[in-house]
């Protein structure tokens, strides 16, 4: 059996992801892992060896606060995660094609900088990254969990880690799930035949300008919200 660890979209909410890897880094190691806009950047730090003390200071970096809403400034970051990490199991991020709306799934030496910036270049915020004459824009907007890539780089079991999930959604973010429900009929599906474990926040992570804007508060909360959410959630699944 194969197990992906799969890791959300989320905006700043992906801090949250930062907690729950530092529970599981201490029961359980992927045979690889995929990733969408902000869980993919996670990703591609976790499949270097990362543990959750070194993720958790690269989101606690105020540079951050610099990203939203300056391209250059995120390209600048995504070509210092490409250069300062390298994986070491196999690691895939989605993105969407421009203008047609279609889902790709980049894997391991295919992945450079311009697809760590494009799995994060949110339509509408940031504009389409150009990497070898087409256009890409933020893996998370037909899909915040790519369980369907898991399938594909041969996973029959997954571990789901989603900052977008769980009870009470805000307001705002149903809007922006409204908006993914109109492009719906042109993602992909989960396999049926896939094991899905879902880990999902107990609470609430904020609001749509939260999941925007760097906030050392925020993220310090939200990284220990997702260690707590992670340790209950490994009460009832086996690893």
């Amino acid at each position: 059996m194969s197990t992906a660890l799969v890791l959300s979209a989320g905006g700043m909410f992906a801090a949250w992801e930062v907690g729950v890897w530092k529970s599981l880094s201490r029961r359980f190691q992927p045979d690889c892992i995929v990733g969408a806009s902000a869980g993919a950047w996670n990703g591609w730090v976790v499949a270097s060896g990362c543990g959750g003390e070194e993720l958790t200071a690269l989101w606690l970096d105020p540079s951050l606060a610099a990203i939203f809403p300056h391209p250059a400034v995120l390209h600048e970051k995504a070509r210092q995660l490409f250069d300062r990490f390298r994986p070491r199991i196999p690691i895939g991020l989605t993105v969407v094609e421009v203008p047609w709306l279609r889902q790709r799934l980049v894997r391991d030496s295919a992945i450079t900088w311009r697809h760590l910036a494009a799995t994060c270049s949110i339509p509408l915020v940031f504009p389409p990254v150009r990497i070898e004459g087409a256009y890409f824009v933020d893996g998370g907007f037909l899909g915040a969990l790519p369980l369907w890539a898991a399938s594909e780089m041969g996973a029959t079991r997954v571990i789901a880690v989603n900052a977008l999930g769980g009870p009470d959604r805000p307001a705002g973010l149903g809007a922006i799930a409204a908006l993914h429900a109109l492009a719906r009929p042109l993602a992909k599906s989960c396999p049926a035949d896939l094991e899905v474990l879902r880990i999902e926040p107990s609470t609430p992570l904020g609001s749509v300008s939260d999941a925007l804007r760097w906030s050392r508060a925020n993220i310090e909360r939200w990284i220990d919200q997702g260690e707590r959410d992670a340790n209950r959630a490994c009460t009832s699944i086996t690893m």
